[in-house]
């Protein structure tokens, strides 16, 4: 089993932590908040003060934080750790950011000779706690295949997308269209509603037709049609609002810079930015159908 620094404890991070642990490695675990700090020691991690003194000594450094500029400040910042990191260990970020920052990372942690990965995560709240992730990677081949002894005990799906950069690219191309698809499916629901029909069977035949995806499958936006999701929970838990608005932002950059043309991806930003301005951020993403009810 392997040595682990794991920084960044949120909603995705303690949970993935936890598996690791639960998987035999040994986790050095570091967070700003005392209390995920506290949450992945009672499951067996060890702590530490400070991000320096987590990665020392370590075979592998995950981190998985909210923005690039928080990548980019803990590895290659003025109080950054690359210094601290073996030479021999792989980094591997989890957090969901821009592809340029993802290359920025890279390049100033291999000029200090040290291997990276971006390896941002599907799946959610519940796949980071059952351990079925999907990890969409960028990096070296020989790097992703290094990285496959601590990835495959979070995660059953996992994919090399390219060179450093790549996972990102990926991950912001599936949530951009997830969005999509989960504004196509509210609204699609709210029309039969307004029209007399019952949500469930609506949902059950749709599930049998060409409208069939993934929201209505295991993740159906109005409440009371399946058990155990967000919507029949009050939109609690699950994939906030704030990060579906900032992944959409991050798609949207990726197009600009690309020349992509990618109108419902524009459109889809537009409302859940909408719906997070309304004080909705903190609710699950599939809380959209809310804003879609009739008036």
């Amino acid at each position: 089993m392997a040595k682990v620094a794991f920084i960044g404890l949120g909603n995705m991070g303690g949970p993935m932590a936890i598996n690791l642990v639960k998987a035999g490695h040994v986790v050095v675990a570091f967070d700003l908040s005392a209390a995920a700090l506290a949450q992945v020691e009672a499951e067996g991690a060890k702590v530490a003060s400070s991000a320096k003194e987590a990665v020392a000594g370590v075979d592998y450094v995950i981190s998985m934080l909210p923005a690039g500029k928080h990548v980019i400040g803990l590895y290659l910042g003025e109080q950054g750790i690359a210094s601290s990191i073996s030479k021999q260990a792989l980094v591997i970020d989890c957090s969901t950011i821009d592809a340029e920052s993802a290359r920025k990372v890279g390049t100033g942690l291999a000029e200090q000779g040290i291997a990276f990965i971006d390896a941002p995560v599907s799946g959610g709240v519940g796949g980071a706690k059952a351990g079925t992730l999907t990890f969409i990677v960028g990096g070296a081949a020989q790097d992703f295949e290094n990285a496959k002894t601590v990835l495959s005990n979070m995660g059953k799906n996992l994919f090399h997308a390219g060179v450093i950069g790549a996972g990102q690219v990926a991950k912001i191309c599936n949530n951009m269209l997830l969005s999509i698809l989960m504004a196509g499916t509210s609204e699609a629901l709210q029309m039969g509603i307004n029209n007399g029909l019952d949500p469930k069977i609506l949902s059950e035949i749709m599930l049998k037709s060409s409208g069939r995806n993934w929201t209505l499958e295991l993740y159906n936006p109005c409440p009371g049609v399946m058990d155990n999701v967000p919507s029949s929970n009050d939109y609690q838990g699950g994939f906030m609002v704030d990060l579906m608005a900032k992944d959409l932002g991050l798609a949207l950059e990726s197009a600009n810079h690309s020349g992509s043309n990618t109108p419902l991806g524009e459109l889809a930003h537009s409302l859940y930015v909408k719906h997070q301005q309304a004080g909705n951020g903190k609710l699950d993403f599939s809380s959209i159908f809310k804003m879609l009810e009739k008036k």
